[in-house]
């Protein structure tokens, strides 16, 4: 932490404090009998303050690769650990009032709370865009790990802009009587608050696009993760350009699944129920970049030999 502190001081600060807020959060799920759109209140809070938590020490590692630009460091810093923390403090704040946060606009209150919640995804979201930029700008040591973060980072951004398909009202929500109460919501068939898998929610009877999205975030820690694991690998049999290739592999085949998450939920289908037109989809995927992997890993063998 002290180290996490002199390099980015507002995205350690809030990483730290969703620790206090998960804390906070478990205490009112076992003190606080009240149920919001189906779930324990406190349980929102809980995997919102955890995914925050993640995502800033993500982010603040990720800017630890950027040299010469110490300005355009410290601002997506900032708007980031800003930006998350007011949203933070927004979900609690409604929990507290006993209502959601997210897609409702009932009161001009609570369409005020919704409002600037969305501009604060917007604000984040372009600082994410403009870290993904600079990381393809600069220049590391290491290939395959810098396209590791890279691919991570813009799948992560692909996953944030999911959530904006959870914004539009749906028809049964304007044709409300005196105006819809909600605007929006994760799931495509049914009202939130439905049947859900445990912990997640995430819808089993209708589409879900909280699982694209969620997909689509942590590849942020996924592809990184790949990128060190082929880093370390012994210099042989796999080359420099090998390693890349895998890279790229894994990187689009992890995008591919996350739009294929989000296509599915779109049609209205639950993730644990998928038709066979999504399996088909699935196996397709999934056959081809293992075929790919394993051409370049046969090519880095024979390559090698010579």
């Amino acid at each position: 932490m002290r180290r996490a502190w002199a390099l980015n001081p507002p995205l350690a600060f809030v990483g730290a404090a969703m620790g206090v807020t998960v804390a906070v959060a478990l205490v009112g799920l076992v003190a606080d009998p009240r149920v919001i759109t189906g779930a324990p209140a406190w349980l929102k809070p809980m995997k919102f303050a955890v995914s925050i938590a993640v995502y800033c020490f993500t982010v603040l590692w990720l800017l630890t690769f950027v040299r010469g630009r110490p300005r355009l460091v410290r601002a997506i810093g900032w708007v980031t650990a800003v930006g998350l923390a007011v949203e933070m403090a927004l979900i609690v704040a409604q929990v507290v009032r006993g209502t959601t946060s997210h897609f409702n606009v009932g009161t001009a209150f609570d369409a005020a709370i919704w409002s600037a919640m969305g501009a604060i995804v917007v604000s984040v979201w372009v600082a994410g865009m403009l870290l993904a930029v600079l990381l393809v700008r600069q220049r590391l040591a290491d290939p395959a790990l810098a396209w590791s973060l890279r691919l991570g980072l813009v799948v992560a951004v692909v996953g944030m802009a999911v959530a904006f398909l959870m914004t539009s009202p749906t028809p049964e929500q304007l044709a409300a009587a005196g105006g819809p109460r909600v605007a929006g919501g994760h799931s495509v068939g049914v009202a939130d608050g439905g049947p859900g898998l445990p912990v997640t929610g995430w819808s089993t009877v209708a589409g879900d696009l909280r699982v694209a999205h969620f997909v689509g975030l942590h590849g942020l820690q996924v592809l990184p993760a790949v990128g060190y694991l082929l880093m370390v690998l012994p210099a042989r049999p796999l080359g420099g350009r090998h390693r890349v290739a895998l890279v790229w592999t894994v990187g689009l085949a992890y995008l591919g699944l996350v739009l294929l998450l989000a296509w599915q939920a779109l049609r209205g289908q639950s993730v644990i129920a998928p038709d066979a037109i999504t399996l088909a989809a699935l196996a397709a995927l999934g056959g081809g970049a293992v075929a790919v992997a394993l051409a370049v890993l046969g090519h880095g063998w024979r390559t090698a030999g010579r």
